[in-house]
């Protein structure tokens, strides 16, 4: 039972990651942003192609299918026009925004792959060109089942929200079930709890991913102040910033903030390695948190390698690969459930439609 997968904008390759672990050959790899290749390429057996989606023709990836008995699409189109884009923008130019779902909808027509994933924000769901996308799947002969999944339900160690779909023109398919209760959620402690400490600005002499940045002398002052679980509000007034004392500010408590050890982590975004961007204080050291864990809390193995050492190290470019990232447990999770699901189909144990 041979399985090839094409990952469309699969940045630096945490969903391809996942559904090579789970057994899933990947064997082409398709962004836009060319600086994510030599990770992409570096810790995966696939091609890695930048191109703009507009561009892609079904030839360009239909070779890579070959020989295969069952062909995968997923992927993951970048969700910013979803969820930041102003309200106030008309419907017209909202759509500009989307084309990337579009693009989706239009090489699945072109491929017909007989299994597609996308997983996306939560946002995205109660738009009109989401239930576009749907309408297409189910058009051309896909039974979809899609739905909003909590990530520590299935060992993800951060309180992410996704909006995970799948689709299959074999057979029902269904989202994977739940892997872990409240009880078993894997905790900050058990994922960076292991990791040598480092002061703001340093890194690991053996580990050049385990780098922190530096803090000025007021946020080292307001980590210093900050509780694990905390808010600015624990700490003296003067260090509270301006905009936090207005009405309008008093309701960002989650900024500034220590992480707890033994909860799952916030959302991991592109500036987690920032102090003040988020609750990415380290739950003990005066720093925010390193890009190594980062990485971990994303899911990523410990040996995934980012950035060339023989070069010197971008670290926003790679705090936005990995906060960009589908975390590789639920590209596993995802892989799993497309295998199982493919199994029941072959052996006649699932109800075809």
């Amino acid at each position: 039972m041979v399985i090839k997968a094409v990952d469309l904008y699969s940045g630096v390759g945490g969903l391809t990651h996942g559904l090579i672990k789970s057994g899933i050959n990947v064997t082409l790899g398709i962004d836009i942003d060319e600086t994510c290749k030599y990770a992409y390429e570096t810790n995966n057996n696939a091609k890695f192609l930048a191109k703009d989606v507009r561009e892609i023709k079904s030839e360009d990836m239909l070779s890579y299918y070959e020989g295969s008995d069952y062909k995968v699409l997923v992927g993951c189109a970048p969700c910013q026009p979803f969820s930041n884009y102003s309200n106030t923008a008309s419907e017209e130019k909202k759509k500009e925004k989307w084309f990337l779902l579009d693009e989706f909808s239009r090489l699945v027509m072109e491929i017909m792959p007989d299994i597609v994933s996308m997983e996306n924000v939560p946002q995205l769901r109660k738009k009109d060109v989401f239930r576009e996308f749907v309408d297409v799947l189910k058009g051309n002969g896909y039974y979809v089942d899609y739905d909003l999944i909590y990530c520590p339900d299935y060992g993800i160690p951060q309180s992410r929200t996704r909006l995970v779909l799948l689709a299959s023109r074999l057979g029902k398919i269904n989202l994977p079930q739940i892997t872990h209760e409240k009880s078993t959620y894997v905790t900050v402690r058990e994922i960076i709890g292991h990791l040598k400490p480092i002061e703001a600005g340093d890194r690991d002499e053996k580990d050049p991913l385990h780098i922190a940045s530096s803090l000025s002398k007021k946020n080292m002052d307001r980590i210093k102040q900050s509780k694990p679980g905390g808010t600015w509000a624990d700490w003296d007034k003067k260090l509270i910033a301006k905009c936090h004392k207005k009405k309008t500010g008093s309701t960002y408590t989650s900024v500034y903030g220590r992480m707890e050890w033994d909860k799952v982590s916030p959302t991991i975004t592109t500036q987690f390695n920032g102090f003040g961007n988020g609750r990415f204080g380290h739950p003990e050291q005066n720093r925010g948190l390193s890009l190594r864990e980062g990485a971990l809390l994303q899911s990523f193995p410990e040996n995934y390698i980012f950035f060339n050492n023989e070069k010197p190290i971008v670290m926003k470019n790679v705090s936005t690969h990995i906060g960009n990232a589908v975390p590789v447990r639920l590209g596993e999770v995802i892989g799993n459930e497309i295998i199982r699901h493919i199994g029941g189909i072959k052996s006649g144990r699932e109800i075809r439609v």
